[in-house]
């Protein structure tokens, strides 16, 4: 088993870095960076109206980053602070409805060639893939995901989701080439934990 003795983490846990968010930060940084990419482009949304996105999204169901497997209560939120730039917000409970607040604050630089591919920059100067591949007429229900295929987020503005609109989702998410027994139905206020 590995130890941090002797290592350089031991400095960093001797001054109890690895508990703040920076560490964290630099642990999710990875965790975006890992993986294979896929041949095929992931899907993008062509009728996405930034202003339209920018406020709070609900997330409804995720394929989690390490640091989401057991968050509640999840929500998204976004403000765009010049043409190609966004303040990001996302928050959400540890462990249950009523579990610890957690909060990252990433930046969002949008392309200038698709405003659905951006860049989300949690620490300076890595920024990782974060693609809009489907938001509906009314900019109500979102699906966002990464060329690579390993995190993606079903969201909406309201914490719960019709039905059928989830199934048709959950369809969305398994076309572009995802692995639906990864997908995670996060749970929300005032509904019951439920399986995709």
């Amino acid at each position: 088993m590995y130890s941090a003795a002797g290592s350089p983490l031991k400095g960093l846990m001797h001054y109890g870095f690895v508990d703040t968010w920076v560490f964290k930060g630099l642990l999710l940084m990875l965790a975006l960076f890992a993986g294979s990419a896929r041949a095929e482009p992931l899907p993008l949304s062509d009728n996405l109206d930034l202003p339209r996105f920018m406020g709070r999204w609900y997330v409804i169901a995720n394929i989690p980053t390490p640091f989401e497997k057991n968050a509640y209560a999840a929500v998204e939120e976004y403000e765009q602070v010049s043409e190609r730039k966004i303040a990001t917000r996302f928050s959400y409970r540890k462990g249950s409805l009523d579990g610890s607040l957690q909060e990252m604050r990433p930046t969002a630089f949008v392309s200038a060639d698709n405003q659905a591919v951006w860049k989300m920059q949690f620490i300076w100067p890595f920024k990782s893939d974060y693609r809009v591949m489907y938001v509906d007429d009314n900019h109500s229900v979102a699906i966002v995901g990464r060329e690579k295929r390993d995190y993606v987020w079903l969201m909406a503005r309201t914490p719960q989701m019709d039905p059928q609109v989830y199934q048709q989702c959950v369809a969305r998410i398994a076309a572009a080439g995802y692995d639906l027994k990864r997908l995670r139905r996060v749970p929300q206020p005032g509904e019951v934990a439920q399986q995709p």
